[in-house]
């Protein structure tokens, strides 16, 4: 069961991900070595990864959600092989596990049978699919992305986390060079690995690295991101809302969503409902609940859809294995 401790050190990762332990230590209280030993603890048992990943965009390509109804019978392989693939960035089973949702990284001016269609199994298993693309991400500076665990820091504690995260990207964001593969599978593994070891890797010295790293940050190329199980930390109702809102209000909506405590990521999509929402409650109470005041006093919300995630499968650079986040197989 997490303590106060660890869930102060969640929460200063997600702000900044590549913050110092003895920064990370301070705001909660302990040491520089108990932060590191408590940071290490959670990344063992699953809950937790610390990840660096290359912006899908250097390479031209935008996100998309997928839906793909399946026999029951037959979900289960199909979904395996989806959450396999390089080019999927989330991948959960859905309404009773019926239904797969995904996020694909393809081109804008892709086809919609190349954005994921004709990589499927030609088989009856298969009954619809709807994808539309994924337009604009709400919460750009909000400080984390899934907060509902509690325990808020202080203004002062997140105006110092923030003060350690890479500044904003200047320049168009470019594809990395060849060179860079041993760093950046490195960061993929774990996005707090040290200039030391990444040095070893790359045969670099430490102050190249550095550089590197800032070039790379700088120019919008390299992205970190914490990857958290909800349902480890007490919040075992997922669901994802697909919610239709007025383009007039949608701007406004969806920052106001994606400022939600319950909400771990919100973003404008194309498709009948336009703004898709990923959340994470305790319980269905507190979906209930969630949904009759916080939702409720959103304005522009005519109308929505709930989707009960049933297992989660992958997510950012992570798959669910034995309820526990590992390391997702490195593209071939």
């Amino acid at each position: 069961m997490l303590d106060a401790v660890d869930r102060t050190i969640l929460r200063s990762l997600q702000i900044a991900p590549r913050a110092p332990f003895r920064l990370i230590g301070e705001i909660a209280g302990v040491s520089e070595q108990t932060a590191a030993r408590r940071y290490q603890g959670l990344r063992r048992s699953g809950v937790m990864r610390v990840v660096g990943l290359v912006d899908p965009a250097v390479y031209g390509d935008a996100r998309w959600v997928a839906r793909v109804r399946c026999r029951p019978d037959r979900v289960g392989p199909l979904a395996h092989a989806l959450a396999q693939r390089p080019d999927i960035a989330y991948a959960a089973l859905v309404s009773g596990g019926s239904e797969i949702v995904c996020v694909i990284s393809a081109p804008v001016d892709a086809a919609r049978e190349d954005v994921l269609l004709r990589q499927l199994p030609r088989a009856a298993a298969v009954l619809d699919v709807s994808i539309d693309l994924i337009i604009h991400p709400f919460g750009a500076g909000v400080p984390g992305n899934w907060t509902g665990y509690g325990d808020p820091l202080t203004a002062e504690q997140t105006r110092l986390l923030q003060a350690q995260r890479p500044p904003g990207p200047i320049g168009p964001a470019r594809p990395p060079a060849d060179e860079d593969a041993p760093l950046l599978a490195a960061l993929a593994e774990d996005g707090r690995v040290t200039h030391t070891r990444l040095a070893g890797l790359t045969g670099w010295s430490k102050a190249r690295v550095a550089r590197r790293l800032e070039r790379l940050e700088r120019s919008g190329t390299l992205l970190y991101d914490v990857d958290l199980l909800p349902e480890l930390l007490g919040h075992r109702l997922n669901a994802t809302l697909w919610l239709r809102v007025a383009p007039a209000r949608l701007a406004r909506a969806g920052e106001e969503l994606a400022r939600h405590d319950e909400v771990a990521f919100a973003a404008a999509t194309s498709g009948d409902h336009n703004v898709m929402v990923s959340v994470a409650c305790r319980d269905a109470e507190d979906l209930y609940r969630y949904l009759t005041t916080r939702v409720a006093a959103v304005p522009g919300i005519d109308g929505y859809g709930v989707s009960i995630r049933v297992r989660r499968l992958k997510q950012a650079a992570s798959l669910i294995a034995h309820g526990r986040l590992v390391q997702a197989a490195p593209p071939v």
